[in-house]
């Protein structure tokens, strides 16, 4: 009777160990490759939209200044993880890793290395989708991010003149020299 109560202490001690052990590897271990969003919950960290678009969807692995643990933010548009990125410091560190859904498979593919075509609908309009394979009318990481700066440029000024449109109809006279970029 000892003997058993011996074993099943010494199991349960074990297990109790083993439990704890993976329990601390979830809350110290860094997050390796690009992972799932919580589809129709996350948000997009720039335009706050729901993801819901896999074909588009994109995610960004950072780590933060004086953080120890790699952060990711869910976008719902290459567009929105290109722009969102731009004024992080850590944009260019090893650490930073974007991935991106390839638009075919939905599989996760890195985004430096993936290559942007057109398509006629993407959630943002930014209208990239991005795949593994070169075709002839392809960008590179650089020539999509360029494309998706056009397009803002574009969509800035559209705003700046209809606002101008809308004071002149209110009466208000004074000009708008900029609007709030959406962070």
């Amino acid at each position: 009777m000892a003997i058993k109560r011996y074993w099943a202490r010494r199991s349960f001690t074990q297990l109790s160990w083993l439990l704890l052990a993976l329990l601390l590897s979830g809350c110290f271990g860094e997050v390796e490759g690009p992972q799932e969003p919580k589809w129709d919950r996350d948000a997009c960290e720039r335009c706050r939209m729901v993801l819901s678009d896999r074909p588009f969807a994109a995610q960004i692995h950072y780590l933060p200044e004086g953080k120890k643990r790699t952060q990711i933010a869910w976008f719902d548009d290459i567009g929105c993880a290109t722009l969102w990125l731009e004024d992080k410091p850590w944009k260019d560190a090893a650490e930073t890793k974007i991935w991106v859904a390839d638009h075919r498979t939905r599989e996760w593919i890195d985004a430096r290395t993936a290559w942007y075509v057109p398509v006629d609908v993407s959630p943002m309009a930014y209208m990239l989708g991005a795949q593994l394979s070169k075709t002839a009318d392809a960008l590179d990481f650089a020539g999509a991010i360029r494309q998706v700066e056009q397009i803002e440029a574009r969509n800035q000024d559209h705003s700046r003149h209809l606002i101008e449109r809308v004071r002149q109809q209110t009466g208000q006279t004074e000009p708008v020299d900029s609007l709030p970029r959406i962070e």
